[in-house]
């Protein structure tokens, strides 16, 4: 059946929904890159709360998710701005999540990497105290068993006179944390709070700061991660590495020829664009462990259309449209977000974002997909 949407600035037009979706190859390991995806909660619809209150989450269809996410070869990545830290998601809603999907990656023998951060931090904060939430954080994610990733700061970027308080934070924190863990360098388009980290609006010069924090601790960093939306600067930093550390790619831009490199080198993966498309991701990992570039490049190219307008400025949005196709895809049973992030983006946005993933066959079941997008548009005043 036709579904009419909406044209930004009024007006619809017709599109005719796909009938069948893709069928995924049998899930199995990746072998040749590793691989997160950093996964969304789900809100519970039921509870009576506010957008300023604390998170409500559904905890059956949250874990529900990640096992989903398991069950094709994919880590995750917890408790990350995909999961809305800092947008609808405060610390002690994060610890509870860090700790259940840990315990459930146990059951599952699934991978689990949860975000270390300072956000319980509600005002102002000192040096001292921020090393202090750090430490408070770390703690409950190695007492879970999960890799650490060490977060970007909102407290630290306020905070700190200049690279010096970034080396000698980051080095604190990198000696005492028991296993290697992931660096992450979000880029103030996630997160306009950031603007500045490691010490510098200069690029270049912040660059020079975060490999030197490396180079002090390569024995500590399992890798970094790095979210900037630039290619080109991911490569120069990939390539200036200390052996053994990884370069986990946090573009969800360019990710496709990032994760298959060139002659010198490649990217593995962290990517919130990865909880939409899962199965489609896992299965062109596989076919990359097999040596087959090209067949890598022509499952996940076409996906890069879809990324870039779910991530478009206000990125840090991206995660309303990643939860609407979880519900259209049947993950979870409604599109609610804890603090009311729902809303925000338009329903023109959202129309295409349904538009896109159904051209790629992401939706299982494509026909319960049209009838979920028919009544979001049929309630929003969109005539079928």
């Amino acid at each position: 059946m036709t579904l009419r949407l909406p044209l930004p600035g009024g007006g619809t037009r017709a599109y005719e929904p796909r009938a069948e979706p893709l069928a995924p190859a049998a899930p199995g390991p990746l072998t040749s890159r590793t691989v997160f995806s950093a996964a969304h909660v789900v809100a519970d619809p039921y509870a009576d709360t506010t957008p300023d209150g604390p998170a409500a989450v559904d905890w059956d269809a949250t874990l529900a998710f990640r096992r989903h996410l398991w069950s094709h070869g994919l880590g995750v990545a917890e408790a990350m701005d995909t999961a809305q830290r800092g947008m609808g998601l405060d610390w002690a809603g994060a610890a509870e999540l860090v700790r259940r999907s840990a315990a459930e990656a146990k059951t599952a023998g699934g991978a689990i990497a949860c975000g270390v951060g300072t956000d319980q931090l509600t005002g102002p904060a000192t040096l001292p105290e921020i090393r202090a939430a750090y430490e408070e954080q770390l703690a409950v994610v190695e007492e879970s068993g999960a890799q650490a990733i060490l977060m970007a700061s909102r407290a630290l970027a306020a905070a700190a006179a200049g690279p010096e308080d970034y080396l000698e934070l980051y080095g604190h924190l990198l000696r005492q944390a028991a296993e290697p863990v992931i660096l992450h360098w979000l880029g103030p388009m996630f997160d306009p709070a950031l603007e500045g980290y490691w010490g510098s609006a200069d690029l270049d010069a912040a660059t020079e700061t975060f490999l030197e924090v490396i180079a002090a601790h390569p024995d500590k960093v399992d890798g970094v991660k790095i979210s900037l939306l630039d290619a080109g600067r991911e490569i120069a930093l990939r390539r200036r590495l200390p052996e053994g550390v990884r370069c986990y790619t946090g573009d969800d831009f360019h990710y496709p020829e990032l994760i298959a490199g060139d002659d010198q080198g490649f990217s593995h993966a962290l990517l919130g664009i990865f909880d939409p498309l899962g199965p489609l991701a896992a299965e062109a990992v596989r076919t990359l462990d097999t040596g087959d570039t090209a067949g890598f490049r022509k499952l996940l190219d076409p996906t890069v259309a879809l990324s870039r307008h779910l991530f478009e400025p206000p990125t840090r949005y991206y995660k309303t449209g990643v939860v609407l196709l979880a519900w259209l895809a049947g993950h979870q049973e409604h599109f609610t977000m804890v603090g009311g992030l729902h809303s925000a983006r338009s329903l023109p946005h959202l129309a295409r974002a349904y538009e896109l993933a159904d051209g790629l066959g992401l939706f299982p079941d494509p026909a319960r997909a049209e009838a979920r997008m028919r009544a979001l548009l049929t309630v929003h005043g969109v005539p079928q």
